[in-house]
């Protein structure tokens, strides 16, 4: 019979595994008690009313070549079957409804409880930065709303 010797790690080697056995539980707990933000302000946007409200208060994160942040919109008022098409962006001013369709990054989608986004955002927030929202309708007719952002999100460098 071969003789075991009694090391730190022969000793302590099934700890480990206890430990990766109650890791899952661990993160299982933080996925189904996520902590948000407080919503912003709403607005009524042409016939809807809309609260926005950010998945976090960090910087925008690269996602296919663009950088996003992501946000979750609530409409109190109107009807989102009536919303053509929706995009949000982050920057000085809104980008144009030709340059939002090129990609799929910045457009609204969800249910009829809410819409998700991942906005458009340039690599870091700047002081003159805003949140823009741009809705076309069936009809053709577009609104443009925009929200200031809190000090929170804006680059300090």
């Amino acid at each position: 019979m071969a003789r075991r010797k009694d090391t730190f790690w022969q000793r302590h080697k099934y700890k480990l595994n206890g430990l990766v056995l109650i890791l899952p539980f661990w993160f299982l707990y933080q996925q189904l008690t996520p902590v948000f933000p407080d919503a912003w302000a709403s607005q009524q946007v042409g016939p809807y009313e809309i609260t926005l409200m950010p998945a976090d208060m960090e910087q925008p994160y690269a996602h296919h070549d663009d950088y996003v942040k992501d946000f979750t919109l609530t409409f109190s008022s109107g009807r989102i079957d009536s919303i053509r098409q929706g995009f949000v962006s982050i920057g000085p001013e809104p980008l144009p409804l030709s340059r939002l369709q090129q990609g799929d990054t910045g457009i609204l989608h969800g249910n009829r409880h809410s819409q998700h986004v991942h906005a458009i955002a340039p690599k870091q927030i700047g002081a003159g930065d805003k949140l823009w929202l741009r809705i076309q309708d069936w009809q053709g007719e577009q609104f443009v709303a925009s929200w200031p952002l809190p000090e929170v999100l804006i680059s300090k460098g």
